[in-house]
């Protein structure tokens, strides 16, 4: 059962941090549709395609930001508790400092498990439709893949290669595939060109050559057009950059699994954002205890001064978590240390200035 000191802080824990993404996810729209906006009137969008992406922008500014929004609206009410003295009279009452953080906890649990379900499910929709209209209508001409120079292993056994392939219509030049048994080359495809048919998923390799490696001499074929099938299709030869985060969680999973069998170059990229699903709701817990922490003595200056001690300490909290993915995403750093550095180090700090607190 709680009690009434539970409800009172849990009410002001959940109604804080509501209030705290109401205030701000409305200027974020705001600002962003003031840079947009030349380029959304030039292009003569819908406005249910504009309405339709702020609403994606919403829950992906929301997902992204909420362990700052959360941090800033626990040292916001704790701070006024603490000002209006009723954290004092709480812990005179005979209430332990652990005690008086339950509600908290419990607050955290709540935000934690909904930041889950957001990051695993709904996140990966709104992203999806919040990097399609940035790329059809506000970056035209810049690319969401690779396209020259493609490089990919299919399977344990075979590789591809296209010098340029053209997403929209579906079509790619130079194109070859090498099959290995081993480290034994058994046969190699080219063809000047290949053509993906939607209609019955199947690729036209034009001037067509297989060169089938023999113990004595190789065999030849040509022939000027084959229509064939391949084990792979367009969005494995050219994933968009951001595929993983359109993902949900399983989709990501199945998604990782078969890139490490391809020998995906981008595995760092996926496992960031999937290890990053996990460690940022974690974080509503260790930032819930800094907070508490920081805003719950009364200080000379008032609110303003936690205010900026809870800023300051929550920009760098995002920048570890900025630099380190970063990190990972462009070296062999491990996805799983970068991701959840930052609440290692932050953990570490929140000990420290709850010892700290209790005194």
């Amino acid at each position: 059962m709680l009690s009434i000191l539970d409800r009172y802080i849990l009410r002001k824990y959940l109604g804080t941090f509501v209030l705290m993404l109401l205030l701000f996810i409305p200027i974020g729209i705001t600002v962003n549709l003031a840079e947009k906006i030349d380029k959304i009137l030039a292009n003569e969008v819908p406005f249910i395609e504009v309405a339709k992406y702020y609403l994606d922008f919403t829950i992906y500014f929301a997902n992204l930001l909420f362990p700052l929004f959360l941090f800033l609206s626990v040292i916001w009410f704790t701070s006024k508790l603490a000002n209006n003295t009723e954290v004092v009279a709480f812990l005179s009452s005979g209430v332990s400092f652990y005690r008086f953080l339950r509600p908290y906890m419990i607050g955290a649990t709540i935000v934690c498990i909904g930041a889950l379900f957001l990051g695993m499910y709904l996140a990966p929709m709104a992203s999806k439709g919040f990097n399609e209209f940035k790329y059809n209508y506000l970056k035209k001409g810049k690319q969401d893949r690779d396209q020259t120079n493609v490089y990919r292993q299919i399977n344990d056994d075979e590789y591809i290669y296209v010098s340029y392939f053209n997403v929209n219509q579906n079509t790619g030049n130079n194109f070859t595939l090498e099959h290995f048994d081993g480290n034994q080359l058994e046969y190699k495809i080219s063809a000047g060109r290949i053509t993906y048919n939607v209609e019955d998923s199947t690729y036209s390799l034009f001037n067509y050559n297989k060169r089938i490696i023999g113990e004595r001499e190789d065999e030849l074929i040509y022939q000027p057009k084959l229509d064939t099938v391949f084990s792979f299709d367009i969005e494995d030869l050219t994933p968009v950059e951001y595929i993983a985060e359109t993902l949900n969680f399983t989709q990501l999973n199945t998604f990782i699994q078969r890139e490490k069998a391809k020998g995906s170059s981008y595995i760092n990229r996926y496992e960031v954002v999937r290890w990053k699903r996990w460690s940022i709701p974690v974080s509503a817990y260790i930032l819930t205890i800094i907070a508490v922490a920081v805003s719950s003595m009364k200080r000379r200056g008032g609110m303003g001064v936690n205010l900026a001690i809870g800023i300051s300490i929550g920009m760098v909290f995002i920048f570890f978590d900025k630099i380190f993915g970063t990190m990972a995403e462009q070296s062999d750093f491990s996805p799983f240390i970068a991701t959840w550095f930052p609440n290692f180090v932050f953990a570490i700090l929140a000990i420290y200035l709850l010892r700290n607190a209790k005194r």
